[in-house]
C-alpha cells in the first residue's frame, strides 16, 4: 500500500488506460476521483474502486472546458481535501492521412489534448502549491516522438505538446516540490485503439486481426500493451520511489520506438 491513503484524480478514468490507473492506484493505496465525459462509466470506475475498499469519487466532466476543470477540482476538493496525484488521461483521435484532417479535427483533438492537460495541471497544481507536495502524471504517446504508426500528425503533435509541457512544467513546479513527468504509450489494446485498428483493416481490406498482426509485427517485444501495462508505470511514478524522478518522458511501447 505505498500510496496509503493519498489522493488522486485521473481523467479519462471511464475506459482504457484511464479505468486502468484508477484501479491500481486505488490497489496501491490511493483514494480516486474518477473523471470522465461519460458520467456512467465513470461511475462504474467509481464502483469497482468503492468495491475494492478504497475510497471513490465519480465526476462528470469534459477537460476541454475551463469551467468544467475547475468544478471537477472543487469536487475533489470537497470529497477528500486535497489531490497527491493527477493523471491527466483524457484524449481523443482518430486515423486520418495528414491529407484528410479538417480544422474540425485539429480543434477537437488539441482541444482535449493539448487545452486540457494543460488546464487540469495548472488547476490542480493551484492545490498543490500551498501544501508544496504533488505528482502530475501526463499520458503522451511515442506518437509525440516521431512514431511512423501514429493515428494522426495532429494527434502527433498533439502529444509532442504533451512531452514539452511535462518538461517545462517540471522546472517550473520543482521549486513547490511537485514531480511532473509523462508516460508515452506504444500500442495499447483500448477500445480507442480498436477504433483504429478497424479503419485501417477497413482502409486495406483486411480483416480485425490482420490489421492487428500487422500494427504488433514492428513492436520488438511482438505484442501490444494491456493498460495495465501503463498504469504499472503510473503508479511507479505516482509512489515513493520516484520521488526524484521528473521531467521525463517514458516510452512503454515494447521497444517500438527507441528513444
Amino acid at each position: 500500500m505505498e500510496l496509503a491513503d493519498q489522493v488522486a484524480l485521473v481523467t479519462g478514468a471511464g475506459q482504457g488506460i484511464g479505468k486502468a490507473a484508477a484501479l491500481a492506484l486505488a490497489a496501491a493505496g490511493a483514494n480516486v476521483v474518477a473523471a470522465d465525459i461519460n458520467g456512467a462509466n465513470a461511475r462504474e470506475t467509481a464502483a469497482a474502486i468503492t468495491a475494492s475498499g478504497r475510497h471513490a469519487r465519480a465526476v462528470q466532466a469534459d477537460v476541454g472546458n475551463l469551467s468544467e476543470i475547475d468544478r471537477m477540482v472543487g469536487e475533489a476538493m470537497t470529497a477528500f481535501g486535497r489531490i497527491d496525484i493527477l493523471v491527466n488521461n483524457a484524449g481523443v483521435t482518430r486515423r486520418a492521412y495528414i491529407m484528410e484532417l479538417t480544422e474540425e479535427d485539429f480543434d477537437r483533438i488539441f482541444r482535449v489534448n493539448v487545452k486540457g492537460v494543460f488546464f487540469c495541471l495548472q488547476r490542480v497544481a493551484r492545490e498543490m502549491i500551498p501544501r508544496r507536495s504533488g505528482r502530475i502524471i501526463n499520458i503522451a504517446s511515442v506518437a509525440g516522438k516521431g512514431y511512423v504508426g501514429t493515428s494522426n500528425a495532429v494527434y502527433a503533435a498533439s502529444k509532442g505538446a504533451v512531452i514539452s509541457l511535462t518538461k517545462t512544467a517540471a522546472q517550473q513546479l520543482g521549486r513547490h516540490n511537485i514531480n511532473v513527468n509523462a508516460v508515452c504509450p506504444g500500442i495499447v489494446r483500448t477500445a480507442m485503439y480498436m477504433d483504429i485498428i478497424r479503419v485501417a483493416a477497413e482502409k486495406e481490406s483486411q480483416t480485425m486481426e490482420e490489421a492487428e498482426q500487422r500494427a504488433v509485427a514492428a513492436v520488438p517485444l511482438r505484442r501490444a500493451n494491456e493498460p495495465e501495462d501503463i498504469a504499472d508505470t503510473i503508479v511507479f511514478l505516482a509512489s515513493p520511489a520516484a520521488r526524484n524522478v521528473s521531467g521525463q518522458a517514458f516510452n512503454v511501447d515494447g521497444g517500438l520506438v527507441p528513444h
